[in-house]
């Protein structure tokens, strides 16, 4: 008698299986038109988690369907939202890959730029004035790597004017990473790799406002190994560019993280595209 009961409850726990499922995810029966409406309408609530759900549910059950390329640069904007930069990045960089001539791909490396331009801030520097220089300059130098991208490869898109500003701001930010660690350098007494490294800003960043320091660094280091005749050259050529006004003064700190992100990409790009 078990073997003849044994389909029936077979069938029956597979049915209450298929019934606790369609209980627990609410999308089980959405169109992907629903799905992307969705998402779209929680990222305008800033319920960027949820959006994050929905987008990704989205590409995974309609991965060549009509909303597949703008749920997967929307998510990437849902992660850098949601403060979740590596996730954010990770969808940056699918998109890239998967889409390189795509119209959304100069968002995707500017999205990168902004990302990696705040990611070395922490909570305090967030409401605390802090000078960023002294930070590791790594997240910096990918920053100005993702808006160089977008200035060279997309001049045209909305993204190039901003993004070279951004570029100038970090490069002077670069420099000033120089000229501190070779005032720790002259502090330590190390005033040969103190002038190694002030003559790499002076080769490597001329027209920012790290050189003038770099210089004064050079003929500090250089007067303290004796090396006068050195320290003499350096004068002068501080002399001539202070006197011909080559040196230019720290511009206006660029605000710190940016202007706020203010684009909704998805009403930027043809969906149909590529």
């Amino acid at each position: 008698m078990f073997r003849a009961l044994w389909p029936i409850l077979l069938a029956a726990l597979l049915l209450s299986g298929c019934a606790a499922f369609r209980d627990t995810d609410e999308t089980v029966d959405w169109s992907q038109q629903k799905l992307f409406t969705e998402a779209t309408e929680q990222m305008d609530a800033a319920n960027y988690e949820k959006a994050i759900k929905y987008y990704e549910i989205l590409e995974s059950r309609y991965p060549f369907g009509k909303y597949a390329h703008q749920a997967q640069i929307n998510v990437a904007y849902a992660y850098y939202r949601f403060q979740e930069p590596e996730s954010a990045l990770a969808a940056a960089d699918r998109f890239i890959k998967l889409h390189p001539n795509h119209p959304a791909t100069a968002y995707a490396y500017y999205l990168r730029g902004l990302i990696n331009f705040n990611r070395s801030l922490g909570f305090l520097d967030r409401f605390l004035p802090t000078d960023t220089s002294q930070r590791d300059p790594g997240a910096t130098l990918d920053s100005y790597k993702d808006f160089g991208e977008v200035v060279t490869r997309f001049p045209n898109s909305e993204y190039a004017e901003d993004s070279l500003q951004r570029m100038i701001y970090l490069r002077n930010n670069l420099a000033r990473h120089e000229v501190n660690v070779a005032r720790y350098y002259v502090r330590r007494g190390a005033f040969l790799a103190a002038a190694n490294r002030a003559e790499y800003v002076v080769q490597n960043y001329e027209r920012t406002p790290a050189l003038r320091d770099a210089l004064g660094l050079m003929i500090t280091a250089y007067a303290e190994l004796g090396m006068e005749k050195l320290a003499d050259d350096t004068r002068r050529v501080l002399a001539l560019n202070e006197n011909s006004g080559a040196l230019i003064s720290d511009p206006q700190k660029f605000e710190e993280g940016g202007k706020p992100l203010g684009l909704k990409v998805w009403e930027f790009f043809d969906l149909d595209e590529n």
